[in-house]
Formats: structure tokens, sequence, C-alpha cells
């Protein structure tokens, strides 16, 4: 029995003539030529799509890939080929839940065992499409569903479209028995889903034991939601329930939007000796298949009305997938912002042990007293003699000469800190990342520590800047006699001096807390150096090295960092990709008004009543 009207009443479908045949009498799409055309439009919101990442572990992320996918198939196997073919055949998929009876049923409309039924589940391993000897050209040339494989025979594999000739279908209509949306078999379900999307005509089968299973409506809420045409069938009711039943379930479908969907109620009966429900039980929906099959429009109408839904829907649906792709980027920046931070602490850690007297403490402390108390730093700036004597001392004592040692400590001093602040920086890092869902997916275990080979590097940093300070010593002494005089050892003398004073903030003037640690000392060095350079010039050396070596340390814990910002930058979306998204979604939709899909007004199928 009927209790609605026709799917041609749906969201606007227009009454636009379509005409059954072979594929070379088909009519001109609607859309037009050129690069404003739909299919062209729609050409590239697929490129859009496919370019679109997730990589990310965020909430949002495995949705938006399923849509992608999903979008991706419905363009390859129902958009582009239906907006190419206006006139193919009306495609009806049959789903519904396991044990509905979608095979039976679908035996029992083309009078003819097509499709295999049975009590094992799931019956239908791969889709069988039924259609008229005079329609099998359409469906043989693989534009619809082009990733199934066509065979003429049963096959276990779910990639396989087994078509099927029906003599007693009529022309101009075309039945797919799609496999269970509720199956146990994941590919099966995934294959429902998309051949759901790739129909003109949803015919969804449920039984009235299991009418009210939430898988059902989930799928019959996303068909509404795309405009998709759709008719039910209520199967396996009993006699005396049937009105009860078909009035709850009626009320479901209003509730639901979907009120003027058709529905079909087939009461609980027997088959015959071929599998066939009996011709009274399937007679009101047979007929109204018939009708359909016989008025082009009305065939038309349900093609464009689903058509132009699924146009419509595409819009917000790449809308979401911008916005997946937007908090992938805003995920990607909130990562490297924490490693940044990090790593900028790290580097204000160095800065701080620079200006409060902290690395004038221990062995650089005791070094520098030495070499200032010895004398040495006076006479290596006077005579090439006081050079010649520390060598013969170390070379008969065995003891590195003061400035040496000084050296040596300075370098100990700058790596030891180095090495700390970089592990603490990668512990922060670290700890910051597994906090996020994101970060904690991109981490490591080495990632928690510094490089391998940062002791190395740090060490090879201090040398090359002690190298630096010399040279800046030579350089801006350049004009001084006393290089000309004293050479190189005056210079290196010089250059330890300078060190000293990029490690005292005041630059050989103590604040209390350099004098709390011993850098008062340098005040014995300060008068010599101001003599050679001039006040100014001590302050512009200090500063100058400074710079370099701050400068350098940057360098160094940029290079740490880049261990995790190269992981979010693999994974970050190219902005570009995002604004196409959104880009070729506004064409679409553009192109969509221009096609006139949405223009042409309601019409009724043959023999139904306006709703």
């Amino acid at each position: 029995m009927t209790t609605h009207g026709d799917p041609a009443t749906q969201s606007g479908a227009p009454a636009v003539a379509a005409r059954a045949g072979s594929p070379d009498d088909a009519e001109d799409p609607p859309a037009t030529t050129g690069d404003d055309s739909l299919p062209a439009a729609l050409g590239a919101l697929r490129a859009a799509i496919g370019a679109a990442r997730f990589p990310l572990a965020l909430p949002s992320a495995d949705p938006a890939r399923r849509t992608g996918a999903g979008l991706t198939d419905q363009l390859d196997d129902y958009l582009l080929p239906r907006l190419g073919r206006l006139d193919a055949p009306l495609l009806v998929v049959v789903g519904g839940s396991t044990g509905a009876g979608k095979s039976t049923l679908v035996n029992s409309l083309v009078q003819a065992r097509v499709s295999a039924a049975g009590v094992l589940r799931p019956t239908t391993r791969s889709p069988v499409l039924v259609c008229s000897p005079a329609d099998s050209s359409w469906f043989r040339q693989g534009e619809l569903l082009p990733g199934l494989t066509r065979t003429t025979q049963p096959s276990e594999d779910p990639r396989t479209l087994q078509l099927v000739t029906a003599p007693a279908l009529a022309p101009g209509l075309a039945f797919l028995d799609a496999p269970d949306i509720d199956s146990v078999v994941d590919a099966n379900r995934a294959l429902a889903g998309q051949l759901l999307a790739a129909a003109d005509l949803w015919l969804f089968v449920t039984t009235a034991a299991r009418y009210a299973d939430a898988v059902p409506w989930e799928l019959l809420r996303s068909a509404r939601a795309r405009g998709a045409v759709i008719a039910m069938v209520l199967d396996r009711v009993p006699p005396e329930a049937g009105d009860e039943i078909a009035a709850h379930l009626s009320e479901m479908l209003a509730e639901q939007g979907l009120a003027q969907a058709p529905l079909f109620v087939l009461p609980e009966t027997w088959v015959d000796g071929q599998g066939l429900l009996p011709a009274r039980a399937t007679a009101p929906l047979a007929d109204w298949f018939a009708r359909l099959a016989a008025d082009a429009d009305a065939r038309a109408a349900v093609v464009r009305q689903t058509l132009d839904g699924a146009l419509a829907a595409l819009h917000p649906a790449i809308e979401g997938l911008a916005d997946a792709a937007d908090e992938q980027t805003a995920a990607a920046d909130a990562l490297d912002e924490r490693v940044r931070a990090a790593y900028r602490g790290a580097h204000r850690t160095v800065e701080e042990g620079l200006r409060d007297g902290r690395l004038l403490r221990g062995e650089v402390l005791a070094r520098w007293q030495e070499f200032v108390g010895t004398g040495e730093f006076f006479r290596t700036l006077e005579a090439r003699i006081g050079r010649l004597r520390d060598r013969l001392v170390a070379a008969v004592t065995g003891r590195p000469r003061p400035a040496a040692e000084l050296r040596s400590a300075i370098e100990s001093q700058l790596v030891t800190l180095l090495r700390g602040v970089a592990a603490e920086a990668a512990e922060h890092a670290y700890t910051g990342w597994k906090a996020h869902p994101a970060g904690a997916a991109l981490l490591e275990p080495g990632l928690a520590h510094a490089g391998e080979d940062l002791p190395e590097r740090a060490e090879r940093l201090v040398r090359d800047w002690q190298r630096g300070v010399l040279e800046l010593v030579r350089v801006e002494g350049g004009d001084k006699r006393f290089v000309a005089r004293t050479a190189a050892y005056a210079v290196n003398a010089t250059g330890l001096a300078v060190m000293i004073a990029v490690f005292a903030s005041t630059a050989f003037i103590p604040t209390g807390l350099e004098v709390a640690t011993g850098a008062g000392t340098t005040v014995a060095a300060q008068t010599v150096l101001q003599a050679i350079f001039g006040d100014q010039a001590v302050r512009t050396l200090a500063a100058k090295a400074r710079a370099d070596l701050l400068d350098r340390v940057r360098t160094l814990l940029d290079e740490e960092a880049a261990r995790y910002l190269a992981r979010t930058q693999a994974a970050r979306p190219d902005p570009e990709t995002t604004d196409a998204l959104r880009v070729a979604a506004d064409r679409v939709e553009n192109a969509r008004h221009r096609s006139g899909l949405s223009a042409a007004p309601r019409r009724t199928a043959p023999g139904e009543r306006e709703e």
C-alpha cells in the first residue's frame, strides 16, 4: 500500500524531459561549457579535495578524511557521470539492514532470480545491478561507479559490479542491490554507503521488527541533508499490526523531515519456488515503478532533484573540510609555539647567565684570578719574552700556561651551560607536545633529550666564538700601536679579558653580585684595557662579543628546535590548499545556480497526488 506521494515532490525537482535510449542519443548536460561549466567546477573541486591532508591526530581528522573520501567517491561515481548523461536510466539503489529482504524484493520486482537471497548473512557480497536489455550499454561502459569492475557472474569480491539484464524490467529504470548498511563486513558497509551516494533514488527496505534501528535512520538523515529522493519499503509486516506499524513509521519519517517519502507496506507472506514474493504483495510498489519508468519527465525530475540536492550539499561539506584543515594549521601553530617557547626560555637563560655573573664562578674565576694575579696578563701585553718564558715553563713542568687554562675553563663553563639549557628545553618541548593530542602522536623518545651530537656542536660553537673574539680584538685594535708591537700573544691576552668582560654585565665595573662572585678581580685589568682601547671601546668590544655569542647560541638552539618543527612542517596543511577548497566550493555553487538544476518547479509522478 502507498501512504505518501511520489519522489518528484521532494526538494524542488524541475520538470525537464529525459529519454532512455542508447548513449549516442544522450542529451547535453544543463551546465555551460568552458571554465565556468559545472563539470569543470566539479573537477577543480575534486582536485582540491584530493590535495587536502589531515595528518595531525585531532578529533576532526578522521571524520574529515572519511568525508573527503566520500565526496571523492560521489564525484567519481555519480555527479560527474550523471552530469554528462542526464538521460541515462534512472538508478534505484536498494539499501537496508541485514536480513531486510532486499534481494528478494529486487528479484520480485524484476520477476527473475537475479540476486542471491538466503538465510546466510551477508547474502549480497558484491553489488548486483539489474537493468533492461535495452539499457545494458549504459552500465557496461563504466562511467557510473567507475571504481567497480564489471562482471556478468556472481562474485565474492565487493569491488565488482555484477551486471544482469531482466526482460521484464522496462527501459529507463535500473535496480542496484547493495550490501547491507549494517553488515558485519567493514568493506560491505563502506560499499553500501558509497552505492547509496551514487543513487538517483534510494529504495530503503526495513522490516516491522527493525524499522526503528539507529543505523538506517542515520543514513536517512544523511540522504535528506543531501536532498536525495527516497522511497521506503516496510517489509514483513504482520497483517494484524500493519496499520499501527505503518502509522508509527510515518510519524518517524515526518519527524525527520521525510514526510514526502513514499511508504510501501509489504505484508508478511510466503515466497514461491523461484524465491519471489506474490505479485499481489508487491503490486503497489511495482506499479509505482512502472509509472515512473514510463514517464520520462518524472524520471528527469527525480534525477535533477537528487543531482541538485547532492550539489547543494557539497558547499557545507567542503566548508567542514576547510574548517578541519584550519584546525590542523592551528594545531601545528600551537605545537610550534610550545617548542619555540621552550627554546626561547633556553636562550633567555643563557642571556641571564651572561648578565648575572654566574659564569664567573668556580673554575673560570679561579683561572682568571691566576691569570691576572701571576702578572701574565700584563707581561703578555708588555713583551714577547713573557710568552717565551711561559712556553719554557710549560715544557719543563708539563703544566699548561694560565692563559690556556683560562680559555679552557671558559669553554667548559659555556659548554656546560649550553648542554644544560638544551636538555631543559627539550624536556619542556616534549612535555608540551605530550599534553597535546596532536603532539603526542608525533613524539618519539629521542626528542625528550637534546640531540646526540649537541655536546660536539656546543664545543665547536664556543671555540668558534673564542676565535671570533680574537678576530674582533684584531679588527678593533687595528689602528693601535700595541697590536703591531706585541703581536698575536697580546691579542690573545686581550681577547681573554674581553671574554671575561662578556660574563660581567657592567664590563669590568662590578656590581654587588659580581663582587660577591669574585668578578671584582677583573678591575685589575680594566685600567690596561682602557689605556689601550679607551673606556667606550672596552664596552663596545664586550657588547659585540656578547651579541656574537648569543647569535651563535640562538642558531644552536634553533637547530635543536628544528627536530620538533620539522615534524609539524611535514604535517602542516598548505594554506593555499585550504583556500582552494573554499574557492572551489564557491565555484561549484555558482555553476550550480547557473545550470538551472534548482530553478525548475516541482511536479508529481504519474498517478500520484500533490502533497
